[in-house]
C-alpha cells in the first residue's frame, strides 16, 4: 500500500493539495499529481488525498479515496533518484479523470483533513525513533572504527579530541533515548503529545544529522566511501528533518502552543 499525500506544489501544507475529487453521480473522478510517494511503484491500493472543488473550506474540502493499481487513469511515473534511501521506492503519480466507485471514499465526507491529523503524532513518532536509532548505530560505529584506527602511533580513542568528541556526541544520543522514550510510553497510553512529539521529532533529527556529520568526521578519507557503513548513514539520515513534516513546520507547532 501507499499513502498519497505530497504533490509537487504541496508538501507538509496538505490544505493547499490541488488533486481534486469531482463527484459525479455514484462515482469520483479525480485529477491531479503526487510525488515523493513511499511503495508508489510497487503499491496495489494507495490511498489519495484529495479535494472537493466546490467545497470553499480548504479543510473540509478533503477526503481520502482509495484507488487500486490498474484503474483507467492511474499511472504509476517514474521512481525518483534519491540521494539518500536508495533502496527504498519512491514515486510520482499521476491521475487523470481517474473514475472510482462512490464507496471508496474513506469516512463521510469532509473527515479526510482530521484523519490525516489524528495519525500525524504516530507518524512523526516514528521518524524521531527511526533517527534515533541510526544516531545509536553511528556511535557504536565510530566508537568500534576509532579502537582500531591508529594516529601517530596512537589509537584514535587515546586522543583528547576523539575523547571529547565521543563523549559530547554520547550525551546527546542518550539524552535523545530518554526523551523517545517517553513519548513512546505517553503514546501508548493515548496521550495527546502531539507538541511533545514535534519536539521530539524536530531535536532528535537535528541531533541525528549532528551526530552523523562528526561521526564522519573522525573516520577521516574513509568515512566518504561507500564501502564504509557512516558514509551511508551520513547520506540517509538527512531526509529525515524534511519527511514527516519538515522541521520548519515543527518550529511552528511548537511555537503555536507556547505563544497561544
Amino acid at each position: 500500500m501507499a499513502i498519497a499525500m505530497s504533490e509537487p506544489a504541496a508538501g507538509s501544507d496538505l490544505a493547499g493539495i490541488k488533486t481534486t475529487a469531482l463527484e459525479d453521480g455514484d462515482s469520483f473522478v479525480l485529477n491531479g499529481q503526487k510525488t515523493f510517494i513511499s511503495n508508489g511503484i510497487n503499491c496495489d491500493l494507495v490511498i489519495v488525498v484529495a479535494k472537493d472543488p466546490r467545497e470553499s473550506n480548504p479543510h473540509a474540502a478533503v477526503d481520502l479515496f482509495l484507488v487500486e493499481a490498474g484503474t483507467p487513469g492511474f499511472e504509476k511515473g517514474k521512481r525518483l533518484n534519491k540521494i539518500g534511501w536508495r533502496s527504498q521506492d519512491t514515486a510520482e503519480l499521476f491521475f487523470a479523470d481517474c473514475r472510482i466507485p462512490g464507496e471508496n471514499r474513506l469516512g463521510p465526507k469532509g473527515t479526510g483533513f482530521k484523519n490525516l491529523m489524528i495519525n500525524l503524532q504516530q507518524e512523526r513518532l516514528i521518524c524521531a525513533i527511526g533517527a534515533q536509532t541510526a544516531a545509536e548505530f553511528m556511535l557504536e560505529e565510530t566508537i568500534r572504527y576509532c579502537r582500531q584506527r591508529e594516529v601517530f602511533g596512537k589509537k584514535l580513542t587515546q586522543l583528547q579530541n576523539t575523547q571529547f568528541v565521543l563523549a559530547e556526541i554520547a550525551a546527546e544520543v542518550t539524552i535523545g533515548r530518554t526523551f523517545v522514550d517517553k513519548m513512546i510510553l505517553e503514546h501508548w497510553q493515548k496521550n495527546s503529545v502531539s507538541v511533545e512529539v514535534s519536539m521530539a521529532k524536530l531535536w532528535i533529527t537535528e541531533m541525528a544529522w549532528r551526530v552523523a556529520d562528526r561521526c564522519l568526521q573522525l573516520f577521516g578519507g574513509y568515512g566518504y566511501c561507500e564501502e564504509y557503513p557512516i558514509a551511508r548513514a551520513w547520506r540517509d539520515i538527512r531526509v529525515t528533518r524534511i519527511l514527516a513534516g519538515s522541521n520548519e513546520i515543527m518550529k511552528q507547532v511548537i511555537a503555536r502552543a507556547v505563544t497561544k
